[in-house]
């Protein structure tokens, strides 16, 4: 019934295996990659005809986490897996990013992938199978993708690289990479690093690449058994109005692409654009808009990078390594907790951070469990930031993945911040983007930080990196604007502090690149990162000694684990007390750390007084004033500390003999007791007569 193809490799001592022919028959390709006990299943299919009105390539991946995957039922009410999460949000486009460049250019059929999630053992990586996966359908699908991809996740830890590092290696670990890339070259990495010198970034995406061309291989013996017929590309026709067309456009798109301002650049480009397209079309009313489109590109493309290869002259007259003008302001906004202006030249994050309680944590649902997160970071693109109509909704992709980024840029950092008890919340709105608002976000975060009294010692800066490559020929920019990024080969991402880098981010737009042009442009980005750093130190250089006055409060004390339950108390109605009078939350855990939190420094001492009552222990010789809330024929007990009563025996109410202790004291009456001893059960011994003589 079934006719199945099977490799099996011994990845560094665990055991890889790529199977297809037995599940999703009906797929262009469909392959399960096992890694451990981890398994997901990666299927491609492809429309059978391109849409002519299209001028792109429609590829869209989509990776699935099923919750029956780790034995869990979904939470909330429906039960089911909803809208995608960040985590499969992140891992998409991490799959997609390799993948993508790999396509044939002339093929334009709408194509998807669909990497599901079947099995997950909470130790092997399953978005590695994934990319994997997703590499193996495709290779073997027939369509015109010019792969297989490899990929491996590296960690590094007491100067030793670790290939796929399980879950519990991934916790000591100083970096996570994910490097993918064909035979030839890298194609893209992802990085969170423990502020790493640059050498050891470029060690660990080497060693990722040596470490994944087994896994290419067995993609490439699994193909020879299990592929398709190859799908024929329509042959590519030039428009016959193309020499026409490049002649009359070279020499005012150049005038065009000297125009420094972006928006007055676009106003002219779109103005040319529209003019020659009606001129070809009253000449020959058969042409497509798309068709245009495109060759209008080519050109483009074409000036930009021979003028930035042959004449070291990019679009706003910078040199090749220059970082644009920067601007920094710190304070902007007086009712926020912090607030930062960070502008690059005609990129610009207006960038706030929130302060909150640990009652403000996120809570993560995943498949490997529940997690919380003391720190958040949500990138805003607006399109308005680059003079566009565009729709108002729910968060893209691209915010999603923008944001992940700079977050992995400063968490390294944050993550080293001791007893710092709030919860973080930073929010970058892009006002301008002419290239790299992410590393501006990554900028304005660090200012906007520093400015709430977020204790980081270092502030944190990133830099984009782009790319020219012809042939042999290449060139490296710093501080690629929009159109270099659109019209360029690459774009390379570098965040860290003056110590080492804590987060990179490659993509590559041909099919891989050498390792003399990753170290340079690592270098460069070196540069320009210090150079960033030192004109931000220019507001603001090390962080706010304190919150400012408007944030929360928080005092934190720890009390002794047999006191939780007094402070608690039956059906928490002590700490609900408590609450109620000081207006402050109180939260307490099992180790009997307490936290309180409040708006105003009155409320928290309130709170902290009253629990000091019940935690207190009386002192022996000391005197305080207290209620008499009971009196017996022996004596009368005192609320003297909080919740806590001692016995002020008959004896000890009045020098003189006391016949009734109510000729003494009577319930309700206010009087000052001193502690004359604890006896072996807690009880406390209580004399007011000692306490009038001392008065």
């Amino acid at each position: 019934m079934f006719k199945i193809f099977k490799e099996i490799l011994d990845w560094q001592g665990l055991k890889l295996e790529i199977e297809t022919g037995r599940v999703a028959r009906q797929a262009d390709g469909a392959v399960i990659v096992k890694l451990g006990k981890t398994s997901v299943l990666c299927t491609v299919t492809a429309a059978k005809n391109a849409d002519p009105a299209l001028d792109f390539f429609p590829l869209s991946v989509h990776y699935i986490e099923k919750a029956y995957a780790a034995g869990k039922i979904p939470g909330g009410f429906f039960k089911r897996e909803g809208r995608p999460s960040e985590v499969e949000t992140l891992n998409s486009r991490l799959i997609d990013r390799p993948l993508r460049p790999l396509f044939h250019p002339d093929f334009k059929n709408e194509t998807q992938v669909i990497c599901t999630v079947l099995s997950y053992d909470k130790e092997n990586d399953p978005s590695i199978c994934a990319m994997i996966g997703a590499s193996a359908a495709l290779t073997i699908s027939g369509l015109p993708f010019l792969g297989p991809v490899g990929c491996a996740r590296v960690g590094y830890k007491d100067d030793e690289f670790i290939l796929n590092p399980t879950a519990n290696e991934m916790l000591e670990t100083d970096l996570d990479l994910v490097v993918a890339g064909t035979r030839n070259g890298v194609l893209m990495v992802e990085s969170e690093a423990k502020e790493l010198s640059e050498n050891i970034m470029l060690g660990a995406v080497k060693f990722g690449f040596e470490q994944f061309q087994p896994v290419i291989n067995s993609i490439i013996k699994l193909a020879e058994s299990a592929a398709k017929d190859s799908w024929e590309i329509p042959e590519k026709i030039v428009p016959k109005f193309y020499p026409v067309l490049k002649k009359e456009s070279k020499e005012p798109l150049e005038k065009i692409y000297k125009i420094k301002e972006k928006k007055k650049r676009q106003i002219e480009l779109q103005n040319f654009k529209t003019n020659a397209f009606n001129d070809l079309l009253s000449k020959n009313d058969d042409i497509l808009e798309q068709q245009f489109s495109s060759c209008i590109k080519e050109i483009e493309r074409e000036i930009v990078r021979k003028s930035i290869l042959e004449k070291s002259e990019r679009i706003d007259g910078r040199n090749l390594d220059k970082v644009r003008d920067i601007s920094c302001e710190v304070g902007v906004f007086d009712n926020v907790h912090g607030s930062a202006l960070f502008t690059r030249g005609e990129t610009q994050a207006l960038v706030f951070t929130t302060l909150g309680t640990s009652q403000d944590e996120q809570i993560l649902d995943r498949i490997d469990g529940e997690f919380r997160e003391k720190f958040m970071l949500h990138y805003n693109f607006p399109p308005y930031s680059v003079n566009e109509v565009g729709r108002i909704g729910s968060t893209g992709r691209r915010e999603i993945g923008h944001g992940k980024l700079a977050w992995r840029a400063l968490n390294p950092i944050l993550s080293q911040i001791e007893d710092f008890p709030y919860t973080v919340r930073v929010v970058s709105e892009i006002t301008e983007s002419n290239g790299s608002s992410s590393m501006a976000t990554v900028c304005g975060t660090s200012l906007s930080l520093m400015d709430a009294g977020v204790p980081i010692n270092k502030p944190i800066a990133g830099v984009a990196m782009g790319l020219i490559l012809e042939n042999e020929k290449f060139a490296i920019l710093t501080d690629i604007l929009g159109d270099e990024d659109h019209l360029g080969d690459m774009d390379f991402k570098v965040a860290g502090t003056e110590v080492g880098i804590t987060s990179l981010q490659m993509d590559i737009k041909v099919t891989g690149i050498t390792e003399e042009i990753m170290e340079n442009a690592l270098n460069q980005a070196k540069d320009g990162r210090l150079h960033i750093l030192n004109e931000m130190k220019k507001t603001i250089k090390t962080s706010r000694s304190s919150v400012k006055e408007n944030a929360p409060k928080i005092i934190k004390l720890k009390i002794k684990q047999d006191k939780i339950r007094e402070v608690i108390g039956s059906g928490g109605k002590i700490i609900k007390n408590i609450c109620e009078k000081s207006q402050a939350k109180v939260e307490i855990d099992d180790d009997g750390n307490i936290t309180i939190s409040c708006l105003d420094k009155n409320s928290g001492e309130i709170a902290l007084e009253m629990i000091h009552d019940i935690v207190a222990e009386p002192e022996i010789g000391k005197i305080y004033e207290g209620k008499v809330v009971k009196t017996m024929d022996f004596g009368a007990f005192v609320n003297f500390m909080g919740q806590r009563d001692g016995l002020v025996h008959i004896s000890q109410l009045k020098e003189e003999r006391v016949e009734k202790t109510t000729d003494v004291v009577n319930e309700g009456d206010m009087v000052k007791v001193k502690v004359i001893g604890v006896d072996d059960r807690g009880k406390v011994k209580l004399s007011l007569k000692d306490a009038i003589q001392a008065d």
